[in-house]
C-alpha cells in the first residue's frame, strides 16, 4: 500500500511538472488564435487617432479602441473621460505575424505619439490619456524594454520618455459609436486632430520620420 501510495505520488508531481512548464511555454508564446493571429495593446492618448494610425499599416487586420490599465470593472467612456477610474484609452491590434512583427508594430507606435509629455497627449490632458504598452506575455516585454532602450539612444529629442510598459489587464472595448469613428465621422475627427495639434507636434518631434 504504501509503495502504491508513493507510486500515486510520483505521478502527481510529475503530472504537476509538465503542467508548470506547459503553462511557462504558453504564457511566453505569442497570443494567437485559430486564425493566426496576434494581438498588441497600446495606450496614445485619443483612440479613435491611434486607430486610425494603425488601421493604415499592411497587416493589421483590426483595431478596437477601448480601455485597459485600471481596476475598475467595466468602464464606460463617461467615467474615463472624465478621470473617474484609473484606466486609460487604449487600442488593441489584431495583426498577422506574418505579414508585420511586434517589433514592427512598436517602431511605428513610438512615431505616433509624444513619449515626452506625462498625462496626457497632445491637447488632452489627464492620466487617461497618458501613453503605454501593454504587453501580454514575456516575449512582448522584451521585445518592449528593447525598443525603448534603443530608442533613448536614437531619439531625434533631449527630453526624457516617460511612456509606460506594463504588463496588461483586462481590455475592454469602448462604446460602438467609438469604434472606426475617424470613418463614420470624417469631418468632426480631422477637425479635432488638427485642434488638437497632434500632427503638428508629431512633426516636431520626429520630423521626417513622422508616420
Amino acid at each position: 500500500m504504501r509503495t502504491l501510495t508513493l507510486s500515486i505520488a510520483a505521478g502527481l508531481i510529475s503530472l504537476a511538472s509538465i503542467f508548470f512548464i506547459f503553462s511557462a511555454c504558453a504564457s511566453d508564446a505569442e497570443l494567437n488564435d485559430s486564425t493566426g493571429l496576434e494581438t498588441a495593446i497600446f495606450a496614445g492618448g485619443c483612440f479613435w487617432c491611434s486607430e486610425a494610425d494603425f488601421e493604415k499599416l499592411d497587416g493589421v487586420v483590426d483595431v478596437i479602441s477601448g480601455y485597459t490599465g485600471g481596476t475598475e470593472k467595466n468602464p464606460t467612456y463617461a467615467q474615463v473621460s472624465a478621470h473617474r477610474t484609473s484606466h486609460a484609452e487604449a487600442v488593441e491590434v489584431r495583426y498577422d505575424p506574418s505579414k508585420i512583427s511586434y517589433s514592427d508594430l512598436l517602431e511605428y507606435f513610438w512615431r505616433t505619439i509624444d513619449p515626452t509629455q506625462v498625462d496626457g497627449q497632445f491637447c488632452d490632458k489627464g492620466k487617461q490619456y497618458r501613453t503605454g504598452i501593454f504587453y501580454l506575455n514575456n516575449t512582448q516585454r522584451q521585445m518592449a524594454e528593447e525598443s525603448l532602450a534603443r530608442l533613448n539612444q536614437i531619439k531625434p529629442f533631449k527630453a526624457e520618455i516617460v511612456t509606460e510598459i506594463t504588463k496588461a489587464s483586462t481590455f475592454y472595448p469602448a462604446e460602438e459609436y467609438h469604434q472606426d469613428y475617424y470613418k463614420r465621422n470624417s469631418t468632426r475627427y480631422k477637425f479635432y486632430r488638427w485642434s488638437c495639434g497632434r500632427d503638428e507636434r508629431l512633426k516636431q518631434l520626429w520630423g521626417k520620420e513622422q508616420s
